[in-house]
């Protein structure tokens, strides 16, 4: 069922957006996505502050009840999932509403702790309102009582499930049955109060099973209640599992997980001490590196391409065979009148630092203002550019800021001034002023240009490509400290641009040159085959040569040489 709302639903969910991408935004996460802007709009009937509230609710649940980076094939997830407790049936109400199902006499409060159980209620239901229709006409929730013992029953547990639908759960909740309560449960009339934050009770119902007709469907009843659910009731649950092993949850980057847990790159089995990595190297010699890096282009790419490919993106590409994965691309905030999101743009990790690197390409003139868009929209403060406009006659780059002391220049509704240029022997420094012209908040960034790097070559020295990118990261950290409280992201600060021509060869060197050298400090090893490895799961391609990746072994051990970590005279 298509998506389609009101002129005052889509005027909703632009406000929505806009208000939710203002936090992503100082969070250092991706944007929020239509589809789930609608979900949390849908239950709270387009009202755009009280959906504001649930969503804040709904990531704060998941991150104090552990709802994170679910793994729905991993035990002991996998047989809650399949336990037949919790479930969501084939059939809908009269009014078009989806039933979910929870029988509590197939909970053992000895076996299974409310954690997994929780886990396990807000996948299912993440699943279930990804249904258009369920988000349009509302959730009845079935509390399934009959057959069950004070055993099966756990009062703090039934506290959450109720109230997590009603005040943390992107669903209309239409109401609640609770079915063949036991007298236990029925006598001392005050447990519902116990249970039930007070706006929740109006759509609570106790029924016993011969009166659920007047609720639900004939074809559903009575005999899938009571603990008799039907083996193949829960083939929902079978289905839905078939299809996850490689699902992404949009949440866990939602609810703003620690990002230096969820980087890619961290210490392997593998790494090499630099005295290991010298004997690596002595071993295989150029030819035999070069073999090292042919086999990892081998390896096919970690996802698809569809939106780089897609017709309309076709001219914000600078080449057509360098494209973005989708599932690591830079998304630009959704604009009025704009049918694209898209820049050739991917988030790359760092070392230990998820989201440290934005790699791009050298922008085009058509894409100068989504450039300077997406550098306000991430927070970034400092950009690295490793080419020079034009190299041989080619151009390489557009002069996508003023070049000049002074000079201004506006792209979109960005205006960028060239506050300060500082020349140094291999690189330029500009400090440049943004100005929103929309907001009319301005922000410093700083632009670094390294002028000894000849495309498809290498630097001409290690040690002025080191000594830059110790500039970089020393200006990064100053600018950090500089927004103090405000920034409430990773300590090493928001991403970092880093662009060449094409955003794959002397980017990704200069990136796996960074993640080596801070494992080198951190741990005292590496690992440059993994490290590359890794990150071509994300920006596809990286590292364009052979002599690009034998450089990045020469200027780690040049660099360990000059740390004192290996002997001067090998």
């Amino acid at each position: 069922m298509a998506a389609t709302l009101s002129a005052e639903e889509e005027q909703a969910t632009r406000q929505f957006l806009e208000e939710i991408n203002k936090w992503t935004t100082q969070h250092g996460v991706s944007p929020l996505s239509r589809e789930l802007a609608v979900k949390f709009l849908m239950a709270r009937k387009f009202d755009v502050l009280r959906a504001i509230e649930l969503f804040h609710s709904y990531r704060e649940t998941r991150l104090k009840e552990g709802i994170v980076r679910l793994q729905p094939q991993e035990e002991p997830l996998r047989s809650e999932l399949l336990s037949g407790k919790f479930t969501v049936l084939s059939v809908r109400d009269p009014s078009g509403a989806s039933i979910a199902l929870y029988t509590a006499k197939l909970h053992h409060p000895n076996k299974t702790g409310n954690h997994v159980v929780l886990q396990a209620l807000f996948y299912l239901l993440d699943q279930a309102v990804e249904s258009f229709e369920t988000q349009r006409n509302g959730l009845v929730f079935i509390y399934d009582m009959a057959g069950s013992n004070y055993t099966n029953f756990e009062l703090d547990l039934s506290k959450k499930i109720l109230n997590l639908l009603k005040g943390a759960f992107p669903a209309r909740l239409k109401k609640v049955l609770i079915v063949g309560a036991p007298v236990w449960f029925r006598v001392p009339y005050n447990l519902l109060s116990l249970l039930l934050k007070e706006k929740l009770r109006e759509r609570v119902q106790m029924v016993k099973l011969d009166e659920l007709r007047k609720h639900l469907p004939r074809d559903c009843l009575p005999q899938h209640l009571g603990g008799l659910l039907p083996l193949d009731a829960t083939s929902w649950n079978q289905q839905l599992l078939a299809g996850q092993n490689d699902r992404v949850d949009p949440v866990d980057e939602l609810v703003g997980i620690p990002v230096e847990e969820t980087s890619v790159h961290v210490p392997g089995s593998e790494s090499m001490r630099p005295q290991e990595l010298l004997n690596h190297l002595g071993r295989l010699q150029r030819s035999g590196i070069h073999q090292e890096y042919e086999e990892l282009l081998k390896e096919p790419p970690a996802g698809s391409f569809n939106c780089s490919l897609a017709a309309s993106n076709q001219e914000k590409n600078r080449y057509g065979d360098v494209l973005c994965l989708d599932q690591t691309r830079v998304r630009l905030t959704a604009r009025r009148n704009e049918r694209s999101d898209y820049i050739n743009a991917s988030f790359m990790d760092g070392y230990k630092h998820r989201n440290a690197y934005i790699g791009t390409q050298g922008p085009l003139e058509n894409t100068y203002g989504d450039f300077w868009r997406m550098v306000w929209e991430q927070n970034v403060l400092v950009i690295v550019m490793t080419t020079r406009t034009n190299e041989g006659n080619r151009r390489k780059c557009g002069q996508y800021w003023p070049l000049e002391e002074g000079g201004q220049e506006v792209y979109g509704h960005m205006a960028v001034v060239n506050q300060r240029v500082d020349h140094h022997t291999h690189y330029n420094h500009t400090t440049l002023v943004l100005h929103n012209t929309e907001t009319c908040e301005q922000r410093q960034v700083s632009h670094f240009q390294y002028l000894s790097w000849p495309d498809y070559g290498v630097p001409t020295s290690a040690v002025t490509l080191i000594d830059f990118l110790g500039a970089v990261k020393r200006q990064q950290r100053k600018m950090v400290n500089t927004l103090g409280p405000q920034w409430t992201g990773h300590p090493q600060g928001p991403p970092m641009v880093v662009h060449c021509s094409a955003g794959i060869g002397r980017t990704g060197t200069f990136c796996a040159l960074d993640i080596c050298l801070s494992q080198l400090q951190d741990v005292g090893s590496l690992n440059v085959c993994q490290t590359v490895r890794r990150m071509r799961t994300q920006r596809a391609f990286s590292i364009q040569t052979p002599d690009q990746y034998y450089f990045c072994y020469n200027a780690i051990l040049e660099h360990a040489q000059r740390q004192g970590l290996l002997p001067a005279n090998q």
